[in-house]
């Protein structure tokens, strides 16, 4: 990794991590769901060969058409001459950093969305990414069941036009590029596997979702496990937007599934 791209020390840990996500683990046992994009053609750009060869599987697995490519012209080469539905770029590549990749793609008239990958978390980097041609952005290490939320978003948005930024029900909004959520303008502390979760509960508000839909669409695990990870999950976010006697959003409807209140 090159050009200010903070160079992962702990590479291991992170495909590790990757490795042992829930939807991973479904991945190897042969039970991962199938993307509702399946089909879709991808182009990865990604110069760490672990993670590229690692990603390019999970990604395959889940139903996806992979092109991969490790440095900025491959990758290039390999979107002017083809048609792909999403690009997925690391900015730190080893011949040229991922914005001036980017530009360089934008200019050429490849108006495929990319979803940026990289180490650079600080929110002046994010919001750089995002105005230099990125469509959503995604800090290292991160979920594999993250990155196919972030997909399926992308794939969504291109196919029906320009999505809002943000989402809002009652007092509760979501700010889809800085990926905040806020409660009566008070932040709130989640995880990037919390926020996803918040995002699928507000994009559903008013409708009960089960606990196999929220597997399937936040996850990536289209099964019926004998898990708890929803409930925890939802038992913790719940925990933080209906803190402080705010008026309960999230509600558990008992062999059910849950809804967030719309009104």
């Amino acid at each position: 990794m090159t050009h200010g791209e903070p160079r992962d020390d702990k590479l291991f840990m992170f495909v590790a991590a990757l490795y042992f996500s829930p939807v991973c683990s479904a991945s190897r046992s042969g039970s991962v769901a199938m993307d509702y994009h399946s089909g879709m053609r991808l182009l990865l750009v990604e110069d760490e060969l672990e993670i590229r060869e690692f990603l390019r599987t999970s990604l395959e697995e889940a139903g996806y058409q992979v092109d991969a490519a490790a440095d900025g012209q491959t990758a290039e080469d390999l979107a002017v001459e083809a048609s792909y539905d999403v690009l997925i770029v690391d900015l730190g590549l080893p011949d040229q950093d991922g914005i001036t990749l980017i530009l360089r793609l934008r200019q050429l008239g490849v108006s495929a969305p990319v979803l940026i990958l990289s180490a650079r978390r600080s929110v002046d980097d994010r919001v750089k990414g995002l105005e230099q041609g990125g469509d959503d952005y995604l800090t290292k290490p991160f979920a594999l069941a993250e990155l196919l939320a972030r997909l399926r978003n992308l794939l969504k948005r291109n196919n029906t036009g320009t999505e809002a930024t943000r989402l809002r029900v009652l007092d509760l909004e979501l700010d889809l590029l800085r990926r905040e959520a806020t409660r009566s303008g008070e932040l709130l502390h989640l995880t990037p596997q919390e926020f996803v979760l918040l995002e699928y509960l507000v994009r559903n508000a008013g409708r009960v979702v089960t606990r196999s839909m929220i597997l399937d669409q936040v996850w990536g695990v289209r099964i019926q496990p004998d898990t708890n990870v929803v409930d925890v999950h939802i038992y913790r976010l719940r925990g933080k937007v209906d803190s402080e006697g705010r008026p309960p959003l999230i509600r558990t409807l008992r062999g059910v599934g849950y809804v967030l209140k719309d009104r």
